[in-house]
């Protein structure tokens, strides 16, 4: 089994900027919303840096050295077009020297509704033994995010992948137990819940994490 850390699980002041997000009367405040996204994506950076691999490095200091453990290789950060932009500029406030990569996903609707998710545009480095974190704020079907994992093993096989959402549903986390690699992957979320509509939004949700973050699309 994917390992699944819900940080919404535990009482702290990361629970306030997941109320804030969600709060109708709050998130309609669009600069608000993206700060919210990026303090979010800041503090699972760090959880997530306590989990990467460290080595002693000797610092020169005015008076002297001092040895210290440092990060001993950077992750790639990889977020999903549109709606992801803020939370990963979270996860690059924090390790600013990690390279990146885009995908552009979207979802094609049919005239009866439905849906399949569709990727045309991907820009990333090499991943072969590298940390990959992957970010975007809304984890529904969870579709999307295998296919972006399927889209860039094209880049190598990472080492570890790290599946990062804001608010994921349960089907969605069972959809990425199905399809993702158990060990070498793990799963962070700000809140889990339990109903999709039959458009596949997450119910309580947030919403439209793109379009309050940047306006409506057309």
């Amino acid at each position: 089994m994917i390992k699944i850390n819900n940080l919404g699980e535990t009482n702290s002041l990361f629970n306030q900027f997941i109320s804030e997000v969600r709060n109708v009367a709050i998130q309609s405040d669009a600069m608000r919303f993206r700060r919210n996204m990026e303090r979010i994506g800041e503090i699972i950076a760090y959880e997530i840096s306590k989990t990467l691999t460290y080595e002693k490095r000797t610092i020169t200091t005015p008076l002297g050295e001092v040895e210290m453990n440092l990060l001993k290789q950077q992750p790639v950060l990889a977020t999903i077009l549109r709606a992801g932009l803020p939370l990963h500029q979270g996860f690059l406030n924090y390790f600013d020297r990690a390279e990146n990569a885009f995908i552009s996903a979207f979802r094609k609707h049919d005239v009866e509704g439905n849906f399949e998710i569709q990727i045309d545009y991907m820009s990333s480095p090499i991943l072969k033994n590298r940390t990959l974190i992957i970010v975007d704020p809304m984890l529904a079907t969870g579709k999307s995010m295998v296919l972006t994992y399927k889209a860039l093993l094209s880049m190598g096989a990472p080492k570890h992948i790290h599946i990062v959402s804001v608010i994921a549903s349960t089907d969605g986390i069972e959809y990425l137990q199905k399809y993702l690699p158990a060990s070498k992957t793990s799963i962070w979320v700000g809140a889990i819940d339990y109903e999709l509509t039959a458009q596949s939004y997450i119910v309580p949700g947030l919403g439209d994490a793109g379009d309050l973050a940047f306006g409506e699309k057309i």
